[in-house]
């Protein structure tokens, strides 16, 4: 029996149900794939961790490590006893990969790949990757390194899986990469984001919902607006890659956005979609950020209404210019995490009290939770259909779930 345990991005997740198919064809056995992810050196600290628990409580397994950690230091994974071979970001999806052979260490460059997947186990939702890698240099990512430039999967592509989706009665899609509002830029013709998603919910009227993974408000053109704004099966939420809210920070970071940009981003599609939800990634304590640019980040939070937050401490990486500048002490930004953190419960609780009282269509997972448009999670207080979409009346709030009760 094989298993793969899948750290970091929902990229790594989509990537890994193909693993899982190429493991198939490879027709191999007691396999554990460890599929890494190298976003912050405590990413690395738990994959490594992992794979030596894997080690020492199935010492007869094969323990393959595969993506961003293993393309960036792939001998630091190999000599980790219990590890059989490691593989880069392409031959991690290649099931000549996993056969037998005396190559312990397969890392050279990445290409997109074009494999097809049916369903994602355990998941109500479908990831689909539409392009991989980034053109960008931010100053503290080393993530461009491991994954390479900007490459588009082919729109045709995109719609085939999604059409596979569909076929598996998944109601929602989520579309996922490295920077996905560069999509199209190295296609033939250019086609936009925007462009593109206007043909797939042409070409696929039977899909219910659409949602983004990550956006980059720099990026936004006025046909990927017009679809948030007005397009109803684009669910009404946005997370956003700010990374913080000060401008001199956001400069040193290599970032293409102003605080500025963000909020009037943020408030004028809240003007025109009402029910939008906004969440976004945040970096505490990056190089020389003092405590009036760290607060100049938790005002950005509250007036651009951003309620889901995925905030971690500056990482310092390796070989990257961040590296290279004055840091920040280990205590000053484990306590902006903790001062972000406590905005961010004031901020959500707020938004879940405003949505008592509403109707929400909620795709229902396991164990009767399930996901509104916007995000929220809901628990159900009747039993219905896994990867069904219901609609519910929300009637109050129990722990950091929503209460549904299911319309007749």
């Amino acid at each position: 029996m094989n298993e793969v345990i899948t750290f970091g991005c929902r990229l790594n997740f989509y990537e890994s149900e193909l693993i899982k198919e190429e493991l198939r064809k490879a027709k191999r056995e007691n396999i554990i794939v460890v599929h890494s992810c190298a976003v912050t050196n405590e990413a690395e600290r738990q994959v490594k961790q992992k794979i030596r628990k894997i080690h020492k409580n199935n010492p007869n397994k094969e323990i393959i490590v595969v993506g961003c950690a293993v393309q960036l230091d792939p001998e630091s994974y190999s000599n980790i006893p219990g590890v059989s071979k490691v593989l880069n970001n392409q031959d991690k999806l290649k099931a000549s990969s996993y056969l037998l052979n005396n190559d312990k260490i397969l890392v050279n460059g990445d290409q997109p790949s074009t494999l097809l997947i049916n369903k994602f186990e355990d998941k109500s939702r479908a990831f689909i990757k539409i392009q991989n890698g980034c053109n960008h240099s931010c100053t503290f990512c080393s993530i461009t390194k491991a994954r390479g430039n900007n490459r588009s999967m082919p729109v045709s592509s995109i719609i085939e899986q999604i059409k596979i989706f569909v076929a598996n009665d998944y109601q929602e899609v989520v579309f996922t990469g490295v920077d996905i509002t560069d999509f199209g830029t190295d296609l033939f013709g250019k086609p936009s984001l925007g462009s593109m998603i206007k043909k797939v919910l042409k070409d696929v009227p039977e899909l219910r919902r659409l949602r983004l993974s990550s956006i980059d408000v720099a990026e936004v053109d006025d046909e990927l607006m017009d679809l948030i704004v007005n397009e109803p099966r684009f669910t009404p939420h946005l997370h956003l890659s700010l990374q913080s809210g000060n401008n001199l920070i956001l400069k040193r970071m290599k970032r293409r956005h102003s605080r500025e940009q963000v909020i009037e981003f943020c408030h004028k599609v809240k003007n025109l979609r009402s029910d939008m939800a906004f969440g976004a990634d945040i970096i505490a304590g990056f190089p020389t950020e003092t405590d009036e640019m760290f607060q100049d980040t938790v005002n950005l939070l509250k007036e651009a209404n951003i309620v889901y937050l995925h905030a971690f401490p500056y990482s310092k990486r390796k070989n990257t210019p961040a590296a290279r500048m004055p840091q920040v002490p280990e205590n000053v930004r484990k306590e902006r995490i903790k001062n972000l953190r406590r905005t961010n419960k004031e901020m959500i609780d707020n938004f879940y009290q405003s949505l008592i009282g509403t109707k929400q269509s909620v795709l229902v997972e396991q164990n009767n939770i399930g996901r509104a448009e916007n995000f929220a999670p809901v628990k159900l207080l009747s039993k219905a259909q896994v990867k069904s979409i219901v609609e519910a009346n929300v009637i109050g709030i129990e722990k950091n779930h929503l209460i549904g009760s299911i319309l007749s």
